[in-house]
């Protein structure tokens, strides 16, 4: 079942954690490493329905945000996001 779009502007803000920003900017090197994590979630063929946005389904994203926080609308911490970030990249290494 493919999510509609209503044509509002797009709240990207709830998949990035309020601080995120400034924190990459002091640190460039962890811009990469949620670059990559942050691909890694995106829905399938996201260029094919609205917003046309490579951000994760609504549904895998309540998911990961239950199992992470213990609820769909939980928040995530920058110092939290940046860790499973490293944690994926380490794990795609074999590390």
């Amino acid at each position: 079942m493919q999510q509609q779009w209503d044509g509002e502007a797009y709240p990207v803000a709830k998949y990035w954690p309020r601080g995120m920003g400034v924190h990459i900017v002091r640190h460039p090197s962890d811009g990469i490493v949620v670059a990559t994590a942050a691909w890694r979630l995106r829905r399938r063929r996201w260029w094919c329905t609205p917003p046309f946005l490579p951000v994760p389904d609504e549904r895998y994203w309540a998911f990961r945000l239950a199992t992470a926080t213990g609820s769909p609308e939980g928040e995530v911490s920058v110092d939290e996001a940046i860790a499973a970030a490293r944690w994926s990249r380490a794990q795609s290494r074999g590390n």
